[in-house]
């Protein structure tokens, strides 16, 4: 067993989001999100299969339902049902926006 720290290996690319597989079961999946300004692309939606708790470990944003939308700033949880449709409409340029998802 090995202790990790999930503020570690943060990468700054305005260009690229990372997605860190932390944990990946049949049943649950856990993963560590650097956003740098990122958001989804013009008229995407994701859809999923799953339910998503995310929280916001730094950093904010904004996520975009077809009906309303949700700002996060650290600190922030939020649980997605799934088919759900969402978005991510804003990420901070100026400083990492870190999530942590759980899909379940």
């Amino acid at each position: 067993m090995q202790v990790k720290n999930i503020l570690d290996d943060i990468k700054i690319d305005k260009n690229v989001e990372q997605f860190i597989s932390l944990i990946n079961t049949k049943n649950v999946k856990i993963e560590k999100i650097v956003s740098n300004g990122q958001k989804s692309k013009k008229n995407f939606w994701y859809d999923q299969e799953e339910n998503e708790f995310v929280i916001v470990l730094s950093g904010d944003a904004i996520i975009e339902f077809e009906d309303k939308q949700v700002k996060l700033k650290k600190g922030d949880y939020l649980n997605i049902d799934s088919h759900r449709k969402h978005r991510v409409k804003y990420t901070n340029e100026n400083e990492p926006t870190i999530w942590l998802a759980i899909f379940y």
